[in-house]
């Protein structure tokens, strides 16, 4: 269905969803069908084609929201009980299991946040900009299988 910031955005409103002003609504996104009331989206957000929002598992109605100027990447999947703080960005095909805090990138499945954001990553914001304002997370380093001569060593 057409209209990403018209037709979209006032059908999900007439099934309850509440959504601010300025939301762009990608193809085929999925916003909770069952309990749509539990979803808020605040201004000036974008969420991507087919996006999966679900707000609700069986009898917990525990509801997301979506803070002003979260950018969420195409196929990610938001579910129940999750905040996502403003500014806040969710990389293409992520699942969010847990809230985010703002100005954060979080990536993968489940989504973990891998950088803070310099300013948000809103439609008129150039990518080249919105990169160079990036700064990652430190990399954990990986615990590494302990060799026979590292064994033989440290029982010296």
């Amino acid at each position: 269905m057409p209209g990403a910031t018209s037709f979209r955005v006032t059908l999900h409103r007439a099934r309850g969803v509440r959504i601010g002003k300025n939301v762009w609504i990608g193809y085929d996104a999925i916003l909770d069908t069952s309990e749509p009331h539990l979803i808020t989206i605040e201004d000036g957000s974008t969420i991507g084609t087919r996006v999966t929002i679900i707000a609700h598992m069986r009898e917990l109605e525990q509801g997301v929201r979506i803070e002003h100027d979260v950018f969420i990447g195409p196929g990610a999947i938001i579910l129940p009980n999750v905040i996502i703080g403003r500014g806040a960005v969710v990389t293409a095909g992520s699942v969010v299991t847990r809230s985010v805090p703002p100005m954060t990138v979080v990536q993968g499945n489940p989504a973990v946040p891998v950088a803070t954001c310099g300013i948000p990553l809103k439609p008129e914001t150039r990518m080249k900009e919105f990169s160079r304002r990036l700064k990652p997370f430190p990399r954990p380093t990986p615990l590494r299988k302990q060799s026979a001569s590292d064994r033989a060593n440290t029982s010296l």
